[in-house]
C-alpha cells in the first residue's frame, strides 16, 4: 500500500475525478455532447471534468462535501487550482482531452501543495474570500440552454428581519447539495434566492426602533411610517442574505427577489383580483386569532401554545323555573367570557343531566339572562362536571357548535383585550382583571363552587408574546375547498410526489378538512389589499377591486357617477399570500411570455421543513394549479427540525440555542453542513458539539489526504502514464492484473461494488 502509485495500475472506476484522485483513475470515454455548465462543487477546490464525464456516485459524494476550503488556503492553490473548478457557460468547447490536459498541466506544478503557504491542517478562514470569487465569476448562474432539462429549486424566502438559525443552515445545506449535483450533471441549474417582507415581524422591529427615539406609530402617517420601514430594510435587510452566503449557498444572487419588489407586488394584486373575480375571495365577520397588543389578526402558524399553570373555575348556573337549589355546575378556565354564553350543553348520553335538556339556564351576574340547555355529542362528560358553556365569540370549538346549531354569536371583547358593553358593570376592564373581579363577585353571591389548579394550554403570539384572543372580526377570506380539491388530486395522480411518503397522509388530512383562509391583517407594512370603498356607502356591499387607484376610481365613477369619492382598504394581505405565489412570481408571472417563466417553470423540487407543509407548501400547490394550470414543482422534500442533544426544541428560555454563526466560526462550514446532512429525511436531528467536533476532524482528514496525493503525484507519475491519460487508452484488465496483491485485494471488492450499484439502484 506504500508503493509508488502509477497510472498503469489503475482500475477504470466510473467516478468523477477530483484533485485528489484524478491521476489514479482514467477518464471515461468522451461524450459527444459535453456540458457547458460549470461544475461547481463547493469550497472544496476540486478539479472536475465537464459534467457528462462525471459519474453519479462521485458527484453525489463531492456535492455532500459542501462549502469546504480544503484545498484553497494558500494563494498558490487559488492561482492554480481554482481555474479548474468550474467550466463556465461562456466556454462551451470543453472536451475530455482539454479537461484532462488542463488538469495535468496544473497538477504538474510542484508547488501546488509544496508551497510554504499551504496550511498544515484544514483552514476555513478563507471561506468568505473564496465565495466572493465564485460569485464574481458567475459560477452560480444557470446555463440558459433551451435544449436542456433545467433543475430548479425555489429557496424558502427568509424573513428580512431574521438572523441565521439552524433551520436556515439545514435547508441551505440540503438544497445546495441538490443544486451542485445537478449542475455537475450538466443540467441548467437554477436556485432562486430571496427574502420575505415579514409583515408583523418587520413592523414590530421598526416600532421598537421608533420607540427608542420617543416616537409612536400613531404619531406618524401611514406614508411616513412605511418610509421609515423601507429605510430600515435598505440598511439591515441584507443581513440574513450575507449570513446565508456564509453557508456556501451557490444560488444565483443576480435573481434575488424580495416579496415587496414591484414584480412580485404586481403578481400579488393580479392573484387577488383573479380570485375575487371567480368568487373565491369574500369579506365577512368570523372568529380569528386576534392579537390585542399588535391589533391584528394573526395566522395559526404565528400562534404558539405553552403549558402554563392556571385554574379551573366551578360556578353555578341556576335552572330557570326551578328551586334555589336546582342548578348545574359548570367548570371553565375563562369565567370572564360568561357574558358571551348563548347555551349550556351536555352530552346526550349523560343521564345525569337528561332531565335538564330543553329547559333554560340563567347566566350568572347578567341580571337574569336565559340561555337554552342543549345536548351535543361534542361535550366530554369526563371533563369537569360534564357541562359545557357555549361562548362562540371566544372559543373555536364553541364557534363551530354555534354555526352547526344556528346559535347566535356574542362578542364581549374590544380589540384591545378589554370587555365591551355586553359585559355590563365589567365594561372597560382588562380581560384578566375582569376574571379576578368576576370570580370575587361569584363568591360573594354564593354562585362560586370552587377553584382548583389546572394546567392551561395558552395560545401566545409568536411575535409579541401576549395571549391570543379568539375574536369575531370582519376580515377578507379565501374559499379553500375548490382549490384544495385539485391539490389533493395532484398527489393522487402522481403529478406531485411528497418525500418522505408518510407526509402525504398529513397533507391529505389538512386539505380534506381545510377551513377558509383569513388573508387580511391590520398592519401598515405589506401588500395593501386592492379594494377601494365608496365614501358614504356600506363597506360590505359597495366597493371596487382594482389594480391601482386610477383603475379603481374609473370603475367607481362608472358605477356610482363622476362625483364619487373612494378610499382604499387599510388592511394588508397575510405574508403567506405572497409566499404562496413564490415559485412563479419570481419568474415573471403573470407575464407567462417571459423567458424565465417559459424555461424554468415549473420548478423541480421544493425543499423545506415539514412544519410548514400546510402553511406554505400546500398553498403554493393550490395557487400554482389555480394560476398556471400545473403544479409548481414535481417533488416536495421535507426535512425535520433541529433539536438540542437531548431532543428538546431549541428556545431562548431553555438556553439551548446553538448559533450557526458561532458554530461556523469554531468548527467551519463544512463540519456544520456535513453534520446536518447526515440525518434521515423528515426526521428531527439532535445536534451536539460532539458530532460537530468529530466532523471537523473528518474534514481535516480529507484535507490531509488531498494534500498528500497532490504533493506526490507529479514525482510519482511518468510521461508514459500522462500520455495514456490524455489518449484515454487504458487496458482495464491488463491494469488490474498488474496490481500487486495487496492493492488488488483492495480494488477487487470496490470494483465489484461499483458494478453492482446499478442493480441495487434500480432494485430500490
Amino acid at each position: 500500500c506504500h508503493r509508488p502509485i502509477r497510472l498503469r495500475h489503475c482500475p477504470p472506476l466510473p467516478t468523477a475525478p477530483c484533485a485528489a484522485t484524478l491521476p489514479r483513475y482514467p477518464l471515461p470515454n468522451p461524450n459527444p455532447n459535453p456540458s457547458s455548465s460549470p461544475a461547481s462543487l463547493g469550497f472544496f477546490a476540486v478539479a472536475t471534468p465537464p459534467a457528462p464525464l462525471a459519474g453519479r456516485r462521485a458527484q453525489a459524494l463531492m456535492a455532500l462535501a459542501g462549502p469546504s476550503h480544503l484545498l484553497s488556503s494558500s494563494s498558490a492553490c487559488l492561482r492554480r487550482l481554482n481555474p479548474l473548478l468550474f467550466f463556465a457557460h461562456r466556454r462551451p468547447a470543453w472536451t475530455p482531452r482539454r479537461a484532462a490536459h488542463r488538469f495535468c498541466a496544473v497538477a504538474s506544478e510542484r508547488d501546488v501543495f509544496t508551497s510554504p503557504e499551504v496550511a498544515k491542517s484544514f483552514d476555513f478562514i478563507s471561506e468568505e474570500r473564496i465565495y466572493k470569487w465564485w460569485e464574481s465569476q458567475g459560477f452560480f448562474k444557470p446555463n440558459f440552454d433551451r435544449g436542456g432539462d433545467p433543475f430548479v429549486i425555489p429557496m424558502p424566502p427568509a424573513n428580512v428581519t431574521g438572523s441565521l438559525h439552524m433551520g436556515h443552515a439545514m435547508f441551505v445545506t440540503l438544497e445546495d447539495i441538490m443544486i451542485r449535483y445537478f449542475r455537475m450533471k450538466g443540467r441548467p441549474a437554477l436556485w432562486i434566492p430571496g427574502t420575505d417582507h415579514a409583515g408583523i415581524a418587520t413592523q414590530l422591529v421598526v416600532e421598537k426602533m421608533l420607540a427608542a427615539e420617543g416616537i409612536k406609530r400613531a404619531d406618524l402617517t401611514r406614508e411616513e411610517f412605511t418610509k421609515r420601514v423601507w429605510e430600515w430594510k435598505e440598511k439591515y435587510g441584507s443581513t440574513i442574505t450575507n449570513q446565508i452566503k456564509r453557508l456556501g449557498a451557490s444560488c444565483d444572487w443576480t435573481r434575488e427577489c424580495f416579496t415587496l419588489d414591484d414584480q412580485l407586488s404586481h403578481a400579488v394584486v393580479e392573484a387577488f383580483i383573479r380570485l375575487h373575480e371567480k368568487g373565491l375571495i369574500y369579506q365577512g365577520s368570523y372568529l380569528v386569532n386576534w392579537s390585542p397588543n399588535l391589533q391584528t389578526a394573526v395566522s395559526d402558524l404565528e400562534v404558539e401554545y405553552s403549558e402554563e399553570p392556571g385554574y379551573l373555575y366551578y360556578m353555578k348556573y341556576r335552572v330557570a323555573g326551578g328551586s334555589r337549589d336546582d342548578f348545574m355546575t359548570i367548570a371553565t378556565t375563562r369565567p370572564e367570557t360568561l357574558f358571551g354564553d348563548v347555551a349550556i350543553a351536555v352530552n346526550p348520553e349523560d343521564e345525569r343531566y337528561a332531565k335538564y335538556v330543553g329547559k333554560l339556564a340563567i347566566v350568572p351576574l347578567t341580571f337574569g339572562r336565559h340561555v337554552p340547555i342543549i345536548a351535543d355529542r361534542y361535550v366530554d362528560p369526563e371533563f369537569g362536571t360534564g357541562v359545557l358553556k357555549i361562548s362562540p365569540g371566544h372559543d373555536q370549538n364553541d364557534y363551530h357548535i354555534a354555526r352547526k346549531l344556528g346559535l347566535p354569536i356574542l362578542n364581549v371583547m374590544n380589540k384591545d383585550g378589554t370587555l365591551n358593553d355586553v359585559a355590563g358593570l365589567y365594561s372597560g376592564m382588562d380581560r384578566f382583571e375582569a376574571r379576578e373581579k368576576l370570580w370575587s363577585d361569584l363568591v360573594e353571591t354564593n354562585l362560586a363552587v370552587k377553584k382548583e389548579p389546572y394546567t392551561l394550554r395558552v395560545p401566545r403570539s409568536q411575535r409579541g408574546g401576549e395571549v391570543i384572543e379568539p375574536l369575531i372580526s370582519k376580515q377578507w377570506f379565501v374559499t379553500m375547498e375548490p382549490l384544495a380539491e385539485r391539490a389533493l388530486h395532484a398527489v393522487e395522480k402522481g403529478q406531485l410526489t411528497i418525500l418522505p411518503e408518510r407526509f402525504e397522509k398529513i397533507y391529505n388530512n389538512w386539505l380534506t378538512n381545510i377551513k377558509d383562509w383569513c388573508i387580511s391583517r391590520q398592519l401598515w407594512w405589506g401588500h395593501r389589499i386592492p379594494v377601494w370603498y365608496i365614501v358614504g356607502k356600506k363597506c360590505e356591499e359597495d366597493y371596487v377591486v382594482a389594480r391601482n387607484a386610477e383603475e379603481a376610481l374609473a370603475k367607481a365613477q362608472e358605477k356610482y357617477g363622476k362625483s364619487v369619492e373612494i378610499y382604499q382598504d387599510p388592511d394588508v394581505l397575510d405574508t403567506w399570500f405572497s409566499s404562496a405565489l413564490w415559485p412563479f412570481s419570481t419568474l415573471g408571472w403573470p407575464d407567462v411570455s417571459r423567458e424565465d417563466f417559459k424555461h424554468f417553470y415549473p420548478a423541480t423540487v421544493l425543499e423545506t421543513g415539514h412544519d410548514i407543509l400546510f402553511f406554505w407548501v400546500a398553498r403554493m400547490v393550490m395557487m400554482g394549479i389555480e394560476f398556471t394550470g400545473t403544479v409548481p414543482f414535481s417533488y416536495v422534500y421535507l426535512h425535520g427540525l433541529i433539536r438540542d442533544s437531548e431532543g428538546r426544541k431549541m428556545s431562548k428560555s431553555l438556553g439551548n440555542v446553538i448559533d450557526p454563526l458561532d458554530t461556523m466560526n469554531e468548527y467551519g462550514t463544512d463540519a456544520l453542513r456535513f453534520t446536518l446532512c447526515m440525518g434521515t429525511a423528515g426526521q428531527d436531528i439532535n445536534l451536539s458539539t460532539e458530532r460537530l467536533t468529530s466532523n471537523k476532524a473528518f474534514t481535516n482528514k480529507l484535507w490531509n489526504a488531498g494534500k498528500f496525493l497532490l504533493q506526490n503525484l507529479p514525482e510519482r507519475s511518468d510521461a508514459t502514464a500522462w500520455d495514456l491519460l490524455l489518449a484515454n487508452k487504458f487496458d482495464t484488465e491488463a491494469a488490474l492484473q498488474q496490481l500487486p496483491l495487496p492493492e488488488g485485494w483492495v480494488v477487487s471488492p470496490l470494483f465489484f461494488l461499483l458494478n453492482c450499484w446499478p442493480f441495487v439502484k434500480y432494485a430500490n
